[in-house]
């Protein structure tokens, strides 16, 4: 059997939002208090290659939303000396505004993206105005265009990218969303994306609010501790500000910024949940 690559795992950071409690769980708990929410974007690197995972969103949309864009992902990305330009590779987990908006900053990466996914984003549950809220008909239209480039790997369940890297579709949050397992140094490792995006929402559980389906959200959590060998602290939720009490900075200079998700963890899960 051939050895798998170990992968260089990063959690890039470019924008928040601070918000409650209630806004960030379906059940509401009565003491109420502030729990901000991050943005991401993920690199994976190794084998002489740099798989980005997810792209953000961008300066119109963070202001029409209220959002705090600290940088561009693609931004983002150059801290660490990879340019968005010569990215191959592009997992979109799924079409919310926060996850495919900078897409024009990665002309040349083909994108794997589950074809359920491209379904809801542009079938009949974007006549729903709740539904559709969460994505950008713009960015919506710039992955169409994609496809029509030859650029989009449609995606039915799961598949393999690259040796030690593969995409599961998980869904609940939306019709179509995915995440990514890569094997690192530490084992397996999944990139939850907003299966669950925070920490907590799987540990209670209490799913976020924004959701297509609750019982598929819920049996995702269920999958996603499947994927990691049980091993919960090698989950990586989506939005969690907490990953900052549990990973390392990539370096000193990018403290607050790039977490290196791969490294020795300088915090506890029982404590980072205790904290939320």
């Amino acid at each position: 059997m051939t050895d798998l690559p170990e992968y260089e795992v990063y959690a890039i950071k470019y924008g928040d939002h601070h918000r409650n409690k209630s806004e960030n769980f379906i059940f509401k708990d009565p003491h109420d208090g502030p729990m901000p929410i991050d943005f991401f974007i993920w690199a994976i690197v190794g084998g002489g290659k740099t798989y980005v995972v997810d792209v953000g969103f961008e300066y119109e949309d963070a202001k029409r939303r209220e959002r705090n864009l600290t940088r561009l992902p693609s931004e983002g990305l150059q801290m660490i000396d990879i340019d968005p330009a010569k990215v191959e590779d592009l997992i979109v987990t799924h079409m919310h505004y926060d996850h495919c908006g900078d897409l024009s900053n990665f002309p040349n990466a083909r994108i794997h993206l589950q074809e359920r996914e491209m379904a809801y984003a542009t079938g009949r549950n974007m006549c729903h105005g709740p539904i559709r809220h969460a994505f950008n008909v713009d960015y919506v239209v710039d992955l169409v265009r994609a496809v029509y480039d030859d650029r989009v790997n449609f995606i039915d369940g799961a598949q393999e990218i690259a040796p030690g890297i593969s995409v599961h579709h998980i869904g609940g949050h939306t019709d179509g969303i995915q995440s990514v397992r890569v094997h690192t140094r530490k084992g397996w490792m999944v990139l939850a994306s907003d299966a669950t995006h925070f920490y907590a929402n799987i540990a209670i559980p209490n799913p976020f609010p924004i959701v297509y389906s609750v019982g598929e959200m819920l049996a995702g959590y269920d999958k996603l501790r499947e994927l990691a060998g049980g091993e919960e602290d090698k989950i990586i939720p989506g939005h969690d500000p907490q990953k900052f009490n549990m990973f390392p900075a990539a370096s000193k200079k990018l403290e607050g910024a790039v977490l290196r998700l791969d490294a020795d963890p300088i915090g506890d899960l029982d404590e980072v949940w205790l904290r939320t």
